[in-house]
This record gives C-alpha cells, sequence and structure tokens, in this order.
C-alpha cells in the first residue's frame, strides 16, 4: 500500500493497514473541509450554527497536524502520529494568545490495528489524569474515533451517554481557515 516513501521493515499487517488510513489522510494535505454534526446533544450545543472547518494543515511522513475550527475559535488541533505500536491522536488546545489551555494534548493511542478506513482512540491516562485535575470527569471513558472515506471524514467522540459525531464532506474543499492559535 505504501507508495515508495515510506521504508518499512516491518512485516505487519498492523503498519500496512494504519500506513493506508495515515496515507489516505495525508492525500487532504493543504486542502479544508467543511463538516456538520451529524450526532450529538445538549453538551454539543457550543457546535450548533456554527460553521466546522478541518484543514489538513502540516503533513510529515509520522505526523498530522488537522486544525478544527469552530466559528471563531481557533483553538483546536488535532495532532495524529504514527508511534512504534500503532497511531497516536492528541487534541492540541490553545487560548487566542496562544498559550496551551490547561487541558490540551489529550487523547490517545489505536488499541488495535483499526482499518484503512476507521481508528479509534481509547482516552490514555495522562489525558484522564488532566481531565480529573480539572473536573472532566465524565471525559475519563471517551473514546475518539476517526474515519477516512472516500467522500466524507468523520470525527467522532464516544461515552457513556454521549456520541458527538461530525461528518465532513471531502468533496468540496473550501476556503482555507486562519492559522490556528499558537501554530506558525
Amino acid at each position: 500500500m505504501a507508495h515508495g516513501s515510506h521504508d518499512h521493515d516491518e512485516p505487519t499487517t498492523y503498519a500496512s493497514v494504519q500506513d493506508s488510513y495515515f496515507d489516505a489522510l495525508a492525500v487532504h494535505c493543504g486542502k479544508a473541509y467543511a463538516g456538520e454534526v451529524t450526532a450529538g446533544n445538549e453538551a454539543d450545543s457550543a457546535f450548533s450554527n456554527k460553521a466546522l472547518i478541518m484543514h489538513v494543515r502540516e503533513c510529515s511522513d509520522t505526523e498530522l497536524k488537522i486544525p478544527f475550527h469552530v466559528g471563531d475559535d481557533h483553538s483546536r488541533t488535532w495532532v495524529i502520529t504514527k508511534t512504534t505500536s500503532g497511531l497516536r491522536l492528541k487534541h492540541d488546545h490553545r487560548h487566542e494568545d496562544g498559550t496551551e489551555d490547561k487541558v490540551t494534548m489529550y487523547g490517545g493511542d489505536t488499541a488495535d490495528m483499526g482499518t484503512a478506513t476507521e481508528q479509534s482512540f481509547p482516552v490514555d491516562a495522562e489525558s484522564i489524569a488532566n481531565f480529573n485535575e480539572n473536573g472532566l470527569t465524565a471525559s475519563v471513558t471517551n473514546v475518539w474515533h476517526m474515519y477516512i472515506e472516500p467522500t466524507v471524514f468523520t470525527y467522532r467522540l464516544t461515552r457513556e451517554n454521549r456520541d458527538f459525531r461530525v461528518d465532513f464532506d471531502l468533496t468540496k474543499p473550501v476556503a482555507l481557515p486562519p492559522t490556528p492559535w499558537g501554530h506558525e
């Protein structure tokens, strides 16, 4: 599946499936897409009636940075990194002045190989500690999911009594959003 740009010695299907997933996202580097909330509840009202834009902004062979803009809020960037054991998702959360939010770099690592179109990231210990410290106790069972299909990218968050989902239309690139807070 690799396009020759990756030098892999591991024969594992793990790497190949996750590489295919990573590469499917990386194809969109430099483009931005609009999304809509397709599942959610009152906890997600911050996202209603706002323009939701994902921007596959920074790409290397091992890391993708994808800012997620919510109206005029440019605080969130999804960071997907290849690790020795799979893929890692972190949420880089900044204030308008660029400083880190006290709840930032939360996320988790894949627990299994997933598929070429779907990866799930159960919350890691570091994030659980951060959520507990900041009173976000409901978040300690979070699992984030990202799906990449030919025409749609989905960001999803699940936990007990919560299923939040945003679908982005990959068939219609939109104007690039501003630089996310705290990024070059």
